[in-house]
């Protein structure tokens, strides 16, 4: 399967060399995340795309001074949305419904999502909307590494310190994890010829028969 040559092709890149990625390229990755199933579909979260450099130095600032930060060419930040609320789960369906056309089973459904995420704890619903972002997230690693672009998927910064940055909390966000998307340095990143290490096939899976 050329996906499985692609997935041991890739690696979490530790330096990137700045080089601007072509715009059809970055859009290739984008498209791939918009098609990326979610929970009930309702994809709850937003994805900001970072060129300028200023932006770029400052979030390396709270991202444990991870250099890709700055030299890759385009940093994604995946941001969840930080609650479901009446007005967004609506605007999903009626989206839905230019797109499909009234339906009573989809009205029905919307009205069973709204009572129950609505009457939920904002701060468990936040977590929900994380994991469905870690679904697109993990497409766009591997969206990126078809085109044999590196990216290197990063935990590591201060949530809060990046929510400040691009406002994220004026816009109901919170950020999740972040991508940056370029091309390897291979003469300054010491991962590059390293071998990849995976569990053998024996401690991760089991099969119930």
């Amino acid at each position: 399967m050329e996906l499985l040559n692609t997935l041991r092709w890739r690696y979490a890149t530790k330096a990137m060399n700045g080089q601007l990625v072509e715009q059809d390229k970055i859009e290739a990755i984008l498209e791939a995340i918009r098609l990326a199933p979610t929970s009930s579909g309702l994809q709850p979260f937003e994805v900001i795309i970072v060129t300028d450099p200023e932006v770029k130095k400052k979030i390396r600032a709270v991202a444990a001074n991870q250099s890709v930060v700055e030299d890759c060419s385009h940093l994604l930040v995946f941001a969840a949305w930080d609650n479901y609320t009446e007005s967004r789960i609506n605007a999903y369906f009626e989206e839905m419904v230019k797109q499909r056309g009234f339906d009573e089973r989809m009205d029905n459904y919307r009205k069973f999502l709204l009572g129950n995420y609505t009457g939920r704890p904002a701060g468990l619903n936040y977590e929900h909307a994380a994991r469905q972002a870690y679904i697109a997230f993990g497409i766009a690693i591997v969206a990126a590494a078809e085109q044999r672009l590196d990216a290197t998927p990063m935990e590591g910064f201060d949530p809060a310190g990046v929510d400040e940055i691009l406002n994220l909390k004026e816009r109901g966000l919170k950020s999740v994890t972040l991508l940056p998307v370029g091309f390897r340095d291979e003469g300054n990143d010491w991962m590059v010829n390293v071998p990849k290490v995976r569990k053998p096939k024996e401690q991760l899976f089991s099969f119930v028969k």
